[in-house]
């Protein structure tokens, strides 16, 4: 499922470089009182990718709160306990793909390391989520060089009370981790079963699908980035209706109701759900509330989008 490929498997951009001058789209809107900046996100990046620009600087500087997807504790036994204790009546992961795709995903599944008799006892969700971990950890792409991770330090709590640089920056969450694991352990096992077999169908494409997305949000261009989600074939409009509209829809209604409480916010989402007809800017425009573009001096006479 080139979804999850895209959003997840950093791996592949170790071979892409920066641009010289990265313009990730950000957005803005408010009242009297509140501001609220949307910025989309890359999960995963390689180390030392360069995206932050004056703009993304500023904002971040003058917000006292940021809003992220979930917030992952950083306790192993408190991740464990998210995940199901083992099944040994589940049938052979090898068995759950396709059988014109077995060769490519066993091959795959010994280039990871993995214990095929531990992914058998997990559920298809479960295995795929160990599976691409494995293929990040052995190209040495880490999680930690996505921009989340990038922007939490700077909302990091001052280290005492009385230090000069005290300030009440707070992060928050949209989801609980719990939240998000049941978008996938509830998917269909059909749907899960897909999302396994994408790792061997897609992977001769892989390497292409995620260095145009990563351009495409480096440059700002929100059009390719709806274009990457729209021609998404393994994306079923079942999963695009879980995945996406819902959650953008929840999304859309914290936005709005954030808006009662004065301050200076900048929630950073993945960048496909700042995209296309089902964006959360959509969804804010449906309910009368205007989102504007914050072009970079580079891209200044563009036209801006509003939604």
């Amino acid at each position: 499922m080139s979804l999850f490929r895209r959003a997840l498997t950093a791996l592949l951009a170790l071979i892409l470089a920066a641009p010289a001058a990265a313009s990730p789209a950000l957005w803005r809107f408010g009242d009297a009182d509140t501001t609220i900046y949307l910025f989309g996100t890359i999960h995963a990046l390689p180390p030392g990718y360069k995206w932050q620009d004056s703009r993304i600087e500023k904002a971040m500087a003058s917000s006292d709160t940021l809003v992220i997807e979930t917030l992952l504790d950083k306790d192993p036994q408190a991740i464990a306990s998210l995940f199901p204790p083992p099944d040994p009546s589940l049938p052979p992961i090898l068995e759950r793909v396709p059988e014109k795709s077995r060769p490519a995903f066993a091959a795959l599944l010994k280039k990871s390391g993995l214990d095929p008799a531990m992914l058998s006892r997990m559920p298809t969700w479960q295995a795929s989520f160990m599976l691409m971990g494995a293929m990040m950890k052995d190209l040495g792409i880490q999680r930690d060089a996505g921009v989340e991770n990038s922007l939490m330090p700077a909302f990091a709590p001052p280290p005492s009370p009385d230090a000069k640089d005290a300030s009440p920056r707070k992060v928050e969450a949209l989801e609980t981790a719990s939240e998000q694991l049941a978008l996938f352990a509830n998917l269909s096992e059909a749907d899960q079963r897909e999302m396994l077999a994408s790792f061997a169908d897609g992977h001769s494409d892989a390497k292409d699908d995620y260095a145009k997305l990563l351009a495409a949000w480096a440059s700002g261009n929100e059009a390719a980035i709806a274009k990457a989600f729209a021609d998404d074939k393994d994306l079923t409009p079942h999963l695009r209706e879980i995945l996406l509209r819902r959650r953008n829809a929840n999304w859309a209604e914290w936005l709005k109701k954030r808006l009662a409480t004065p301050g200076t916010v900048f929630v950073a989402v993945g960048a496909g759900h700042l995209a296309g007809p089902l964006s959360v800017q959509s969804m804010l425009a449906a309910e009368g509330i205007t989102v504007e573009r914050i072009w970079s001096e580079r891209d200044r006479k563009q036209r801006p989008t509003r939604h």
